[in-house]
């Protein structure tokens, strides 16, 4: 299988045919939106397997998660409760089909050992991650599509720490692009297939050491904030073949 093309700005500006029809406005008050505490990759309890190398546990406190900014706080035994909404679950079922267009306006942690992110995660838990932050790496964002094992680790000066960050991904059947602040940046030529269907997940996650560094002795919150979030569907329903020039 051809390796993806690397990161950075691309040449020509591959796009898919415009998709208007706007099928999702987040509300993250909205309980017939969203299911906070809990999620297919991050259960209730925390995460199912140690090589996540992670330190929170969800938790159902409309405090963490309900007004768009994600929290994470410490506990006396050093694990961390955190803030977590997916649709899956929920009255609504929202899911992400391919050929949808995601756009999200997010504003970056500050503390070391935070990591937000907004991913679309399929039945069988493979996905696509609209982005992945880690303070520790202060100027890069991560773009993966497990789905067909592709990723990108993207540095740009207008990511920092407390930054807010306009960001779109482009579910192409045959191709996902990524955007940042109106820039495409990132096209994987893997896509996501025709079938595929994906619940949206945004939470905070503490890093536990192993892979990034775990949070400073002395913090005891953190936090990023979600500004909007909605998805855009092709006219009528229609499906893309793919990404194309325009």
């Amino acid at each position: 299988m051809d390796e993806p093309p690397p990161c950075g700005p691309l040449p020509g500006s591959l796009r898919f045919p415009a998709a208007s029809e706007v099928v999702f406005t987040a509300d993250f008050a909205s309980t017939a939106q969203w299911v906070a505490g809990r999620s297919r990759p991050s259960p209730a309890d925390g995460p199912e397997h140690p090589d996540d190398d992670r330190l929170d546990r969800p938790v159902d406190d409309p405090r963490y998660c309900r007004s768009g900014v994600f929290r994470a706080t410490r506990r006396p035994d050093g694990r961390w409760h955190s803030g977590l909404l997916t649709t899956e679950g929920s009255q609504e079922g929202f899911t992400v089909r391919p050929g949808d267009v995601l756009d999200a306006r997010v504003r970056l942690p500050r503390r070391t050992g935070a990591c937000p992110a907004i991913r679309a995660v399929g039945d069988d838990g493979r996905g696509v991650d609209v982005f992945e932050y880690h303070a520790d790496n202060p100027d890069e964002l991560e773009f993966t599509n497990r789905v067909g094992s592709a990723s990108c680790h993207l540095h740009d000066d207008a990511v920092r720490p407390g930054a807010w960050v306009d960001l779109r991904t482009e579910f192409g059947p045959r191709c996902v692009i990524w955007s940042l602040n109106g820039a495409s940046v990132f096209a994987d030529h893997r896509g996501v297939g025709h079938a595929w269907r994906a619940h949206l997940v945004v939470g905070l996650a503490v890093s536990a050491g192993r892979y990034h560094p775990p949070p400073e002795p002395g913090t005891t919150e953190m936090s990023f904030e979600v500004g909007s979030l909605a998805v855009r569907r092709p006219a009528g329903g229609g499906r893309t073949a793919g990404a194309r020039p325009v």
